[in-house]
């Protein structure tokens, strides 16, 4: 696996004009990257587990395997012919499918490449595909979906304009401390300094930092670990960032879907399990 520090530092200095900045290429890079023989380090499971709400157990969280294969996304993302720069790029989405329960025992293999470059109308939105294996099958598949703001007239995909739906009734409340940025970034090799740092946050426009998307995803499936079956998948669509601190409202649907809101009924997250 790639180090993920050596490619945050990449990116930052990529984005300073004259090392390597500037207008980034109109299709996506033509490759596919792979890393194999990854296992699973107990103790940094057990961490992860804790700072998202799991049980302490050998079977992996669904969003673990996303933390994982990370680097080798990150190192994908960081190339000089991916079309949007890291340190402008907004994660808005995530779908993850699990095959079959994986545990802490099973070696994994990892691909991913990128796909679905499409206009969006504050930019360009691509998906980031990690697919994880064990002896050649496939137990696992995580799609990232990521938007790279741009300045520019019209076109693609546009959010919907109505007006907000009343938030539904929360079923439980979690206090959203200002450690969990920091706590989820050595879990997770996402050191992005918007969730660990209060300069970083402001310099990328946020009042304060703010939680890691994915630890939103994933405090949101511990509160639904005992009602999860053996094979599934998640989808959830981040919507506004959940500042640090805060107080975060979590409601189950009965659709099988759940949602994240704030203390004011404006929405963090919408998530569907099927």
């Amino acid at each position: 696996m790639p180090e993920a520090g050596a490619l945050y530092r990449r990116a930052l200095l990529g984005a300073l004009p004259g090392l390597g900045g500037g207008r980034r290429g109109p299709g996506l890079p033509a490759v596919e990257l792979a890393a194999s023989g990854v296992t699973v380090d107990r103790a940094h499971l057990a961490d992860y587990d804790r700072v998202c709400g799991f049980r302490l157990t050998d079977r992996l969280p669904a969003t673990f395997p996303h933390v994982m294969g990370f680097p080798l996304a990150l190192r994908l993302m960081t190339a000089p012919e991916f079309p949007i720069p890291l340190t402008g790029v907004v994660h808005v989405g995530n779908r993850i499918t699990v095959r079959r329960p994986i545990t802490a025992d099973e070696t994994l293999d990892f691909t991913t490449y990128a796909q679905d470059l499409r206009p969006h109308d504050r930019g360009r939105q691509v998906d980031v595909v990690l697919v994880g294996s064990v002896d050649g099958e496939e137990v696992w598949r995580g799609v990232s979906t990521y938007l790279g703001r741009e300045r520019k007239p019209g076109g693609g995909e546009r959010r919907h304009q109505s007006g907000r739906p009343e938030a539904p009734v929360a079923t439980a409340r979690w206090r959203v401390e200002p450690r969990v940025g920091t706590r989820y970034a050595r879990v997770s090799g996402d050191h992005n300094p918007i969730h660990t740092s209060l300069l970083g946050a402001r310099l990328f426009g946020f009042r304060r930092p703010i939680a890691h998307g994915m630890w939103s995803k994933a405090r949101c499936l511990a509160a639904l670990e005992n009602r999860l079956p053996d094979a599934y998948t998640v989808e959830v669509a981040f919507k506004l960032p959940v500042p640090l601190p805060s107080t975060a409202s979590f409601a189950l649907l009965p659709d099988g879907g759940f949602a994240l809101h704030d203390s004011r009924g404006r929405p963090h997250l919408a998530g569907l399990v099927s």
